[in-house]
């Protein structure tokens, strides 16, 4: 007999066989959902929290930006771009709760000895018809007006009497890439997907946890919840965020992973923005690897002020069911630190921002892949960067799903996928699990 289960306030019938699971109700996991719903599969979408993006996505700064130093970096935000300024026709769906939509800000990236002053990254926009401006420090100024553009590198801890003092005369310049924003509201995006899922025949399940997942015949099969139910799939994919590693572990495959993922504790800190400076309408993003940080305009005339992991700071790995939700510390550093940059910025005594979750790989590049077990795929270690890349990462992973079901190995001969906006193919090889870690990543948020 099939359940019925409360869902967002509906009731709807949840049926006892589907033929693709997926864990996770983030704005990847709701991608992935909608993708494989347009291919005709009927799906479930499985969260363990009340909606659409109540987890790490809520958390997530949403930029969009193309600045990465691999070329397939670059290539996936670039196509992901494109979606989004597409977005009510890709989903071909109205929200009733409201359509979430790209905000153009442009990002200025900062040249420094951390990024090897943006050599690769430009070699990589250039290779993708990326347009930028390089600016001297000097031209920095009309971006960044009454800024202190004097070099803080490298950073420091508050408690070390070198914190806060310039080091050398000025940054090593910048690069602008005008085609770059974020999108209004994380969480609303996700539930955006979701209708567009529904509209084509996906399910959706939440305030439940995935207990095990289950396999028959030398393959995945399905999955058992909490409650006791059993729900049998052919097709099961982790899109489950800071909670993967658990998941991989109930499917027993995550010892024969070379890359591995763990859940990484996060603050944000959101400051006002100095008086007479309109912020929200006028500024930019900017990524500030000479101070440790990187910063967008928040709602409120605010300062959004995140981490870019300077070597300073320790990363704090943290079970996901069971850490500190409250600000220490680190999120004054990170104000004080862009502060540096913006002499006027007011500190507000009471921390203000969020505290959230990465689910973070060893080189922090993401892992998109099939898995040892038949039937059962991966998309995890996604955090901090690949929010942007939902859309064409759904659409790339429906496709991977066919090719392996199909009969491909796609450790030996991996999918090939072919950009619907671009004219590039991007080698889905690149993201495997068994990849050696990439020593040319920022092992940050940056990629």
């Amino acid at each position: 007999m099939p359940n019925y289960k409360k869902d967002n306030g509906e009731k709807r019938m949840i049926q006892k066989k589907y033929d693709a699971i997926i864990i996770g109700a983030g704005i990847i996991g709701n991608s992935i959902a909608y993708e494989l719903a347009l291919k005709g599969k009927k799906t479930l979408s499985i969260d363990k929290l009340g909606g659409s993006g109540f987890g790490s996505t809520a958390g997530s700064c949403a930029i969009i930006r193309l600045y990465y130093s691999s070329p397939e970096g670059v290539a996936l935000a670039r196509e992901g771009y494109y979606y989004w300024l597409d977005w009510n026709r890709y989903l071909n769906v109205i929200d009733p709760d409201g359509m979430a939509f790209y905000k153009s800000t442009g990002a200025m990236v900062f040249k420094s000895e951390v990024n090897h002053n943006l050599v690769n990254v430009m070699k990589s926009l250039d290779a993708l018809g990326v347009g930028y401006l390089e600016l001297t420090p000097k031209e920095m100024k009309s971006y960044l007006p009454h800024s202190d553009l004097r070099s803080f590198h490298p950073q420091k801890l508050m408690d070390d009497p070198e914190f806060g003092k310039p080091t050398g005369k000025s940054v090593n310049g910048a690069v602008f890439v005008p085609e770059s924003g974020y999108i209004s509201d994380p969480k609303l995006s996700t539930h955006n997907v979701e209708m567009a899922a529904r509209n084509v025949g996906g399910d959706f399940l939440f305030n439940i946890e995935v207990s095990d997942v289950l396999q028959k015949d030398g393959r995945v099969s399905g999955v058992s919840l909490k409650d006791g139910t059993t729900i049998e799939a052919p097709i099961v994919v982790n899109v489950a965020g800071p909670h993967s590693y658990i998941i991989n572990r109930m499917a027993g495959i995550e010892d024969e992973m070379n890359i591995k993922t763990r859940a990484l504790r996060v603050e944000v800190a959101h400051v006002p923005s100095p008086e007479g400076v309109d912020w929200e309408k006028t500024g930019i993003i900017t990524s500030d690897s000479d101070l440790g940080v990187y910063t967008r305009p928040e709602t409120g005339n605010h300062f959004l002020i995140g981490s870019e992991e300077p070597d300073c700071d320790p990363l704090d790995y943290v079970d996901p069911d069971n850490y500190n939700t409250d600000f220490t510390d680190q999120n004054r550093i990170q104000a004080m630190r862009e502060a540096m940059r913006i002499p006027d910025l007011p500190i507000p005594n009471k921390p203000q921002g969020l505290v959230d979750l990465y689910d973070v790989s060893d080189d922090w590049y993401p892992i998109y892949d099939k898995s040892s077990l038949p039937g059962f795929y991966l998309a995890i270690g996604t955090s901090g960067n690949q929010y942007k890349n939902a859309p064409v990462v759904g659409s790339f992973m429906s496709k991977l799903i066919s090719y392996c079901e199909n009969g491909h190995d796609h450790d030996k001969d991996p999918l090939q996928y072919r950009m619907r906006y671009i004219n590039h193919t991007l080698d889905i090889g690149f993201f495997s699990r068994n990849r050696e870690i990439n020593k040319d990543s920022s092992f940050s948020v940056i990629g």
